[in-house]
């Protein structure tokens, strides 16, 4: 089935911002009197949303040492800093734009969207720095919504607001969906929901990717077409 709606995760599968999300965590651990982690270490943390990345940093993921508003106050740190840093040392993976464009000329009445655990205000400004942005009718963020992924909520969102685009006559099902991410919890949020994905084997995560084994892996963003075409 030709797809009629593509959803990118941003971080790992777009952009390598590992670099300055690194920098901010240590920046922010620094504030608190904390010492600085391995950039090896946070790596490990990213994916999850903002307020995740800084519970693991701050060595309480489940919320048992902290208070939240310790938490909140590390965490709204940490968003500022990052908030002026975010494109520092930010690039956009090699082939995107030209995958992008690939795949708009081969079906021109796809929609594509972003959807990402990360803020959805730093997430745009992103997408918009780089030009990103005018191939994604939405670009979603790990604040838009009461749940992140996995969870499908986004998901099924955007296949909704699809649906609506240009007053198509047909709703957008899940099998006309495919997610596009570097980790486990892009391939969870796609099949939560009976969509298809795609793993991207150069991302942050990609040793997540053997966990749930998507419907094909990608090795770079120019074989994303290929991939799609034979789904």
């Amino acid at each position: 089935m030709v797809p009629r709606l593509l959803v990118f995760d941003l971080d790992g599968t777009l952009i390598d911002s590992q670099i300055d999300l690194a920098n901010s965590i240590n920046a922010m651990l620094v504030h608190l009197g904390k010492p600085e982690l391995p950039h090896a270490v946070l790596l490990g943390y990213i994916g999850d949303g903002a307020t995740m990345l800084v519970r693991r940093a701050l060595g309480d993921p489940e919320g048992d040492v902290h208070d939240e508003e310790y938490v909140n106050k590390a965490l709204e740190f940490f968003l500022a800093y990052y908030r002026v840093h975010k494109l520092d040392f930010t690039y956009v993976y090699d082939g995107v734009a030209e995958a992008l464009a690939s795949i708009r000329e081969a079906w021109p009445g796809i929609a594509m969207a972003v959807l990402t655990n990360k803020p959805v205000n730093p997430s745009r400004e992103i997408c918009a720095h780089f030009g990103l942005d005018r191939y994604f009718f939405q670009i979603y963020g790990g604040n838009s919504f009461h749940t992140k992924k996995p969870d499908p909520a986004g998901l099924l969102t955007l296949m909704a607001e699809a649906s609506a685009l240009g007053g198509a006559e047909e709703a957008i099902t899940a099998a006309a969906t495919v997610m596009i991410g570097d980790s486990e919890v892009d391939i969870l949020t796609a099949r939560n929901c009976g969509a298809r994905s795609i793993g991207c084997s150069y991302g942050l995560s990609p040793q997540s990717l053997a966990a749930v084994v998507p419907d094909a892996i990608v090795d770079s963003a120019s074989e994303w077409l290929a991939a799609l075409q034979q789904l």
